[in-house]
């Protein structure tokens, strides 16, 4: 981790430990003491996250201290169901209709499904919980979230906000997370305008355009996209769409509402745009994108390692360039114990640049980092068998 020092606190945190998921069975109390001694009682998985602060580092210091609580409660919640290769229809297994496995296996629901279902609660619950923390005492701000566990052989990675992960494998790279920035959710966005327009309170237009449109483009025939649209169409500018638009700017200046850089993440309950009384929260999701990977149908290497990290990494390394950094460096150190946590520290490094003048420089294309930069490298060849 590095503070580029944009705040006095660094507004990135992370947070990784064991979840222990209880296992019992319906209805039934079971002594505590004696689950503690008994650990056939438990399921267990490892989690790792990573939390990209705005607005000061105080949602994303909740998140880090909560949402791995929020993960084991809504997995001990459905944990009948995660330990059947297809989970019953009631999780007391009290069969109401002799046909409900067969929905079950029409709807092709597996466990991991319920995994992942458990994930986007979790994320859900946590934002609530961040949400009544900030107003209590009247803090602002909010933070991106990359969680990933390994659990019963799989793992799952859910995001929400602009952070990565991916696996870079002995032949392969697996992109393990998309960014959800205001360009990639703009359909989203524009089909809650087009559903509640009362939201925007008369300040900005939906529809999105080539550019910022101009009095005397009134009346003109110009390229335009709704939430429906793909492709691009043609319409007769009204004044109406003179209005500020949803997304403004384009790459890494593209913004919600002209106000923030991402269209999901934790918290912002109390963020308005600026001089108006426009929430931004509505448009701003905090439900993940969850990604699962089998290791049943991988043959894992040593050299394997997921790679997670805030965008002050990815704003100047690409996935591939990312790999051919961990690949070169775990081959120069195999015989280093240390060589996972030194990778980490080395992708920081090679991300901050080398400084020239007053410049941090990579190379001669690429300029450096001056965001917080957070990294995590987990090698996937010593996780546990069971």
């Amino acid at each position: 981790v590095i503070n580029a020092e944009k705040s006095e606190f660094n507004e990135d945190q992370a947070a990784c430990c064991q979840i222990s998921i209880r296992r019992r069975e319906p209805g039934l109390e079971e002594d505590e003491e004696w689950l503690i001694l008994c650990s056939t009682q438990f399921l267990t998985g490892c989690y790792w996250a990573l939390f990209d602060g705005h607005g000061g580092p105080e949602a994303a210091i909740i998140a880090s201290n909560y949402l791995h609580y929020c993960i084991k409660q809504k997995l001990e919640e459905v944990v009948g169901g995660i330990t059947e290769a297809r989970p019953p229809m009631h999780l007391s297994r009290h069969c109401v209709c002799d046909s409900d496995p067969q929905f079950v296996e029409e709807k092709h629901i597996h466990a991991a499904d319920l995994v992942v279902g458990a994930l986007e609660n979790a994320f859900q619950e946590c934002d609530e919980v961040i949400g009544q923390e900030m107003e209590a005492t009247k803090q602002m701000g909010g933070c991106t979230a990359l969680a990933a566990l390994y659990f019963q052989g799989k793992l799952f990675v859910a995001n929400a906000g602009d952070s990565r992960a991916i696996l870079v494998l002995k032949d392969s790279i697996v992109p393990m997370s998309c960014e959800f920035t205001p360009e990639t959710e703009r359909q989203r966005i524009q089909h809650l305008a087009f559903l509640f327009p009362k939201l925007l309170d008369g300040e900005f237009t939906r529809f999105e355009f080539p550019r910022r449109l101009k009095g005397n483009d009134v009346g003109q025939k110009v390229l335009y996209r709704d939430y429906f649209m793909e492709g691009w169409g043609y319409k007769t500018v009204e004044k109406a769409d003179l209005k500020y638009p949803l997304v403004h700017g384009h790459g890494k200046q593209a913004r919600l509402l002209g106000t923030l850089a991402v269209s999901r993440g934790l918290g912002d309950h109390q963020l308005k745009v600026i001089d108006t009384n426009i929430e931004v929260k509505p448009f701003l999701s905090c439900i993940p994108k969850v990604n699962v990977f089998d290791f049943a149908l991988h043959d894992i290497k040593e050299d394997d390692v997921l790679i997670m990290a805030t965008d002050g990494l990815w704003d100047v390394l690409c996935n591939k360039e990312v790999a051919h950094v961990v690949r070169s460096f775990l081959a120069e150190n195999r015989a280093d114990p240390h060589r996972f946590s030194e990778l980490a520290k080395h992708l920081v490094c090679r991300a901050r640049g080398k400084k020239r003048g007053h410049q941090w420089m990579l190379d001669d294309s690429h300029e450096a980092s001056y965001d917080d930069i957070s990294v995590f490298v987990i090698p996937l060849h010593n996780r546990d068998e069971d």
